[in-house]
């Protein structure tokens, strides 16, 4: 993983490079990196890696699957066919559990299968296991005794250097004065800085310019007083 001086790259769209070279490493997902780093050498063979929207979860997942030749597979997708092609691959990917389980029992039979035949597993999502809506009671056990790790919500440090990667990545130059401002008076989540950088895009799309301190006050005025409105 890279330090603090260099790009950010996160699961926020815009074609994102997912290598470890491009992540920043920060208080907030060091824990979480660590445990990536690690592999395989695990507390067991199957990791819940939890954070926010747009907070890098899908980078880390798509290192370890670099790493480890893992497929990827998105939760809602999890039928038998998909979950035994992955245990044959040895290492699988499955992002997303907190918005549906397509085949919660063939899931369970993978989860066996990660002891049986040392199938390696990173599960993915937004919250807790405890907090996913799961019917069947062995699963529903099975991911709550998951090892978990988590991202935590972001600095202003890390905020800055996200904001920089979001507007590079529509090509919006913005001065320091401007990203400075955003990251000490927005609310400190990676889903707010995505949420504010797509506003500024649709701000310049007519007529682009310079992002400035100005607009960036404008922009987060706006942010906030929809937000206020919903």
């Amino acid at each position: 993983m890279s330090g603090a001086g260099e790009q950010l790259v996160l699961d926020l769209g815009h074609r994102p490079a997912l290598g470890a070279e491009d992540f920043i490493l920060s208080e907030c997902n060091a824990a979480a990196v660590a445990f990536i780093d690690r592999w395989p050498d695990w507390p067991g063979p199957a990791l819940a890696l939890i954070g926010p929207r747009g907070s890098g979860k899908s980078h880390l997942a798509n290192v370890w699957r670099l790493r480890s030749g893992a497929r990827r597979i998105a939760a809602a997708e999890a039928d038998e066919r998909a979950l035994l092609e992955a245990a044959e691959a040895g290492a699988c990917v499955i992002e997303d559990l907190d918005r549906g389980i397509a085949d919660e029992r063939a899931l369970f039979h993978l989860l066996n299968l990660t002891r049986e035949r040392a199938v390696a597993l990173l599960l993915t999502a937004r919250s807790h296991p405890g907090h996913w809506t799961v019917g069947l009671p062995d699963l529903r056990s099975r991911l709550r005794s998951l090892p978990v790790t988590a991202i935590e919500p972001p600095d202003e440090a890390l905020l800055r250097a996200v904001l920089v990667k979001l507007l590079a990545d529509r090509q919006l130059p913005a001065t320091p004065h401007a990203v400075t401002h955003l990251a000490r008076h927005m609310e400190r989540s990676f889903e707010m800085a995505l949420e504010i950088v797509e506003a500024l895009d649709r701000a310049l799309w007519q007529r682009p310019r310079e992002v400035t301190r100005d607009l960036a006050r404008k922009v987060l005025a706006e942010v906030a007083e929809r937000n206020g409105a919903e």
